[in-house]
């Protein structure tokens, strides 16, 4: 069976408006762990942000938190070596999640951040939603087709955010928008709505803020 998938339009003015003021409360970096048995008390419902290395990830945590360094972005792929937790408020955790696809990294550390987010998604009860970054500008690739395929049996729904919208042209953008939702026809766990964001231009910020608000 085919799904329809679409983009996610603009969010109403009630749930725009919920995800505003989740944001524009404290957000706080709660700590990084690099084991299960680190993890903070499973006591809210968190989201989590994966994607491969250098696709805006950390961009996209600031602007969305509107704060300049509250994920650390950096040019060196495979930086982020922990889960890092943050909380918002005290409703909800933002978990940004190693990045992955790194050719640079050692091959014993990079099977060990894998073994650890195989762990984290398919014990973390609290978790109702992965979004997983897809790079405008390229599409799903190899590697992403790898953390979509894990997500599909640890059975976590995500959902596709596509990054750095603002650096291709139209065609480019159409073309690798519809490149992506034919490459996730085969992932059951995928939510069948992508958000197109730009983090320097703040496109698709809002609606992003209130699908994270709104999420029960």
């Amino acid at each position: 069976m085919t799904m329809a998938f679409t983009l996610a339009t603009e969010a109403e003015d009630e749930a725009r408006e919920i995800g505003r003021l989740l944001f524009a409360g404290p957000v706080d970096f709660v700590k990084g762990v690099v084991s299960m048995s680190a993890l903070p008390p499973a006591d809210r419902p968190e989201v989590c942000f994966a994607g491969r290395s250098n696709v805006g990830k950390s961009s996209l945590i600031n602007a969305l938190t509107n704060r300049k360094n509250l994920a650390r972005s950096s040019n060196t792929p495979g930086r982020t070596q922990e889960i890092n937790y943050f909380t918002m408020g005290e409703s909800r955790f933002l978990v940004d999640l190693p990045g992955y696809g790194y050719a640079e990294a050692p091959v014993a550390i990079v099977a060990k951040w894998q073994a650890l987010l195989k762990q984290f998604l398919q014990g973390r009860a609290t978790l109702r939603r992965a979004f997983v970054l897809v790079d405008t500008r390229h599409g799903v690739k190899a590697v992403d087709e790898e953390i979509m395929s894990l997500l599909d049996r640890a059975a976590v729904t995500f959902q596709v955010v596509m990054t750095k919208a603002d650096k291709v042209s139209k065609a480019v953008r159409d073309e690798n928008i519809a490149q992506t939702m034919a490459a996730l026809q085969k992932h059951p766990a995928a939510y069948p709505e992508l958000v197109v964001t730009s983090s320097e231009k703040g496109e698709g910020i809002e609606t992003l803020r209130a699908i994270i608000a709104t999420l029960e």
